[in-house]
């Protein structure tokens, strides 16, 4: 009896926010034996967000339905299992009212403190547990907390530590002239002759001595180091180590999944979209889609004009890239018409992310800018899309977030990059040397 009783007294109640449910739909299935409660406003909330085709629409459906199935045969008031007697259970918070009323302290009527609210009347109810507030809103977090409500961001699928994220490529010093020759010579060398324990897969080196150095990769089919020439793509020519990594990763078709990480200018989309144009024979079609995120997080249908008025500025940045690769011949060249030819025959598409959804992405090199806007469970959603043949590459800043309740350790990039080193089919590079300009490597470095 006193075991059950520290049992239940362990168990903690955790109260979620909307901003969690938008994250990841299977929150309440997140938390082990611990339980969960939903306020009531949360799934008035949800209710606006049904209807759309973004991410945030998917979710808050999928959730109600989730709810709803699970509820089946029980009042949504009463404690329900989640999953089996090992699991917790939840149920939606009905009661607003509490001793301290948020609405009162912060002087307005508003969703985050009626949420504030329902956390308070359970901490109230449940006076033997551990009560916390779960949301990715950082501001409701220092509410919670200034009313001595426990509150806590949403950790699940958060990196731990940036410092550790996982970069693509090492420098390797004091390596012998012997081991250097032998790669220049033969274009590989046998991966034990240089490390006793195996690399992780695809993972680029810089292999140096004092006289000089190479540029190599390793390759877990054939246990090899083989060297990395620097080879431009469609007029695009490396001009630094890292990226001639990331052009390598780019034009192998072994690799079918890439990241590229790295601040303003220092060539992420370019290459990308250098490597797609340069191996357009390859595939179907080539798609370079990026997700909207407008100003003040408004809706698009705010500004004026059609579809294309609307969504154009959001894609311009994708424009002068291609535009700046076509830049690299002259207007009579068969490669400066090739590119108009692409896009007028939709060879190649440049949309936003929402727009091909849902599409089965067969024998496509599909190109995803601004990766570090999306959620993992966006991210995991576009590469369960990829069919036989294609190739996809998420490029993105995970420092430069513009979406709400992200950051640079809960983004999809971040976790993308975390999650799935070392296997076969991925290769990441990070790039930190900028090549746009030297005023714009000044401001990055400054500013």
């Amino acid at each position: 009896m006193a075991k059950k009783q520290k049992e239940q007294k362990e168990r903690k109640i955790f109260v979620l926010d909307t901003s969690v449910i938008l994250y990841d739909h299977n929150a309440v299935n997140q938390f082990q034996e611990h339980d969960v409660a939903i306020p009531i406003t949360v799934l008035e909330e949800l209710d606006n967000f049904k209807k759309g085709n973004e991410s945030i629409n998917f979710a808050a459906r999928e959730f109600i339905r989730m709810i709803d199935k699970l509820s089946e045969n029980f009042p949504l008031t009463d404690w329900i299992p989640l999953n089996g007697p090992t699991k917790g259970k939840f149920k939606v918070i009905m009661n607003t009212h509490s001793m301290v009323d948020a609405e009162k302290v912060f002087g307005e009527v508003k969703n985050d403190h009626k949420i504030l609210n329902c956390a308070l009347s359970m901490k109230e109810e449940a006076k033997d547990r551990k009560v916390i507030l779960v949301t990715k809103d950082v501001n409701l977090r220092l509410k919670a907390k200034s009313l001595d409500l426990i509150s806590e961001d949403y950790e699940t699928g958060k990196i731990k530590n940036l410092d550790m994220l996982y970069t693509g490529r090492t420098l390797v010093e004091d390596i012998t002239t012997e081991v250097v020759n032998e790669v220049y010579k033969d274009n590989f060398i046998s991966r034990d002759k240089v490390f006793k324990d195996k690399p992780l897969a695809n993972h680029y080196y810089i292999l140096k001595n004092h006289k000089n150095s190479v540029l190599t990769y390793y390759n877990p089919n054939d246990d090899k180091l083989e060297k990395v020439d620097k080879i431009g793509a469609y007029g695009i020519k490396p001009r630094n180590a890292e990226q001639t990594f990331a052009m390598h990763a780019l034009l192998n078709p072994e690799i079918r999944l890439v990241t590229i990480q790295g601040v303003a200018g220092t060539g992420k989309t370019l290459l990308a979209l250098a490597a797609a144009v340069e191996q357009k024979r390859n595939y179907l079609q080539i798609y370079l889609a990026r997700p909207i995120v407008p100003l003040s997080n408004k809706d698009i249908g705010y500004l004026p004009g059609d579809i294309k008025s609307k969504i154009n500025p959001f894609m311009e940045p994708l424009y002068d890239n291609l535009k700046f690769i076509q830049s690299q011949y002259g207007e009579r060249d068969k490669e400066f018409q090739k590119i108009n030819d692409l896009l007028e025959n939709e060879k190649l598409v440049i949309t936003p992310l929402a727009y091909i959804r849902g599409r089965s992405l067969s024998n496509i090199f599909f190109i995803v800018d601004e990766a570090q806007n999306l959620t993992p469970h966006e991210v995991k959603t576009i590469i369960t899309r990829a069919g036989e043949g294609t190739k996809i590459v998420f490029t993105g800043d995970i420092f430069q977030i513009d979406t709400p309740y992200l950051d640079s350790q809960s983004n999809g990039l971040s976790y993308l990059i975390d999650k799935v080193k070392d296997q076969k089919l991925y290769a990441h590079i990070t790039l930190e040397k900028g090549e746009r300009s030297e005023l714009a490597n000044l401001a990055n470095l400054l500013l």
